[in-house]
């Protein structure tokens, strides 16, 4: 069939009935791609200053630990948690990791340095005074290598099979050789001591039972330790002894320095 003559079949609309929709969307999705830039661009600036912040904090109790405890290296110091901002402003930042290397001995009679210290101090107190931290719980584990200890007593020590002890070598004259067990136990005011001691090879004559009550019948005391530190148990390992300490407020000077103050 023939359509008439002013049948409009087949015929697109008139241009002036044409809706330009195209812009439109593109104009939106413009303003989308601009909002989100923005948003990005914000949100990295505040990533970057609370980057900055804690790079601060932690240089800052990095460097009051190295200067109080005397260490040869900076220790390592991590602010826990993001954003840290937010916790400074608070006054509180939640958690904060120290771990420091080779603490150098304190006193003349046995010095004992620590060859490993890592401190986690749970919701600390920031202030102006960088060397004194006030936490809610400080827990504290100081690593004596085997090597470290067996300088500072003069006798060969190493971990024993039996848990909970280590080994003693005594080279004595005339008489040789002789090992001695004893176990290891935390004692009062940051000592260790050395209490069990039984002989599992070679003799022990009366000089050599001299020599070990001399050097192992009192307690070594642990004074390279931050002041407030309590010593709570020492664990034997197949490396050395892990001494584990607690308290709530900690002096990054050693335990018995002029000037220390002590904490429960």
């Amino acid at each position: 069939m023939t359509p008439p003559p002013d049948s409009t079949f087949g015929q697109g609309p008139e241009p002036d009935d044409f809706t330009p929709v195209r812009p439109a969307r593109r104009g939106r999705h413009r303003r989308a791609v601009i909002i989100t830039t923005a948003l990005f661009m914000v949100g990295a600036t505040a990533a970057i200053a609370d980057r900055v912040a804690t790079s601060r904090v932690e240089s800052r109790t990095a460097e009051a630990f190295q200067q109080g405890m005397g260490t040869p290296t900076r220790p390592s110091v991590d602010v826990r948690g993001f954003p840290v901002l937010p916790q400074l402003s608070s006054g509180t930042l939640r958690h904060v990791d120290i771990t420091a290397d080779d603490i150098p001995a304190r006193g003349t009679a046995r010095p004992l340095p620590v060859t490993r210290l890592t401190v986690g101090l749970d919701e600390l107190e920031t202030s102006s005074d960088a060397d004194q931290a006030h936490a809610r719980a400080v827990d504290a584990t100081a690593f004596l290598s085997y090597e470290d200890l067996s300088d500072a007593l003069g006798l060969e020590i190493e971990g024993d099979s039996e848990t909970g002890r280590v080994r003693a070598e005594l080279i004595l004259p005339l008489s040789g050789e002789a090992t001695v067990s004893t176990a290891v136990e935390a004692a009062s005011g940051n000592r260790i001591a050395f209490t069990d001691f039984s002989v599992t090879q070679g003799e022990l004559p009366a000089a050599g039972q001299m020599l070990l009550e001399r050097v192992l019948g009192e307690p070594i005391q642990l004074r390279n330790v931050p002041e407030g530190l309590h010593l709570r148990s020492v664990t034997v390992t197949p490396k050395g002894l892990d001494a584990r300490f607690t308290g709530d407020t900690v002096t990054f000077r050693p335990t018995g320095a002029d000037g220390g103050m002590a904490s429960g």
